[in-house]
């Protein structure tokens, strides 16, 4: 496939962009990113740390009507000394302490880019694997028996109550081995 811009050299880039709704795709070639400011892989014109801080940008405690001389004090780590706005500029942590420090403010960001999610529900390898499915299985029949017992259908809350129990012994024998 070649440059959807010059039509000479072979696309090595590969954009999809959404504006308004809609899907646009666009093949070019890494001379004509350039030349049109797009983000080039391996160039020191984007890194993860720059993504992250544009998502900080958009929390309440940066809004625009809000100069850095005046912001009031931030959340700060005791260990290393890094202020919310600190990391908020540079987009990564001082040290490990800061996930502890600054995690109030971190929910709302990884909920707005995981589309409201803060857990991670994705796959599990197989081999080990086995704890966590079973944990997943039991926060399902939880969910489902209280289901029950809320539209009052007491047999069927029972029956799940009983599978409760088995995983919850199966938890049990896999954490004694």
């Amino acid at each position: 496939m070649y440059c959807q811009e010059c039509h000479e050299r072979p696309a090595t880039l590969h954009f999809t962009k959404i504006l308004n709704g809609k899907k646009m795709e666009f093949h070019i070639c890494e001379h004509c990113a350039k030349e049109k400011g797009e983000f080039i892989p391996g160039s020191n014109t984007f890194s993860i740390h720059q993504l992250l801080s544009g998502l900080l940008h958009g929390d309440p405690y940066f809004s625009d009507n809000t100069s850095s001389e005046f912001i009031q004090p931030s959340l700060k780590c005791e260990r290393c000394g890094m202020t919310y706005y600190q990391f908020a500029k540079v987009g990564r942590f001082g040290c490990s302490n800061c996930y502890d420090v600054f995690d109030p403010k971190l929910d709302p960001i990884l909920k707005r880019v995981h589309g409201g999610n803060t857990r991670h529900a994705g796959k599990i390898p197989l081999r080990i694997g086995n704890h966590l499915q079973e944990k997943r299985r039991l926060e399902t029949l939880k969910q489902e028996m209280q289901q029950y017992v809320m539209q009052e259908e007491f047999e069927k809350a029972a029956e799940i109550r009983d599978q409760i129990r088995n995983i919850e012994k199966r938890i049990q024998k896999g954490k004694g081995e």
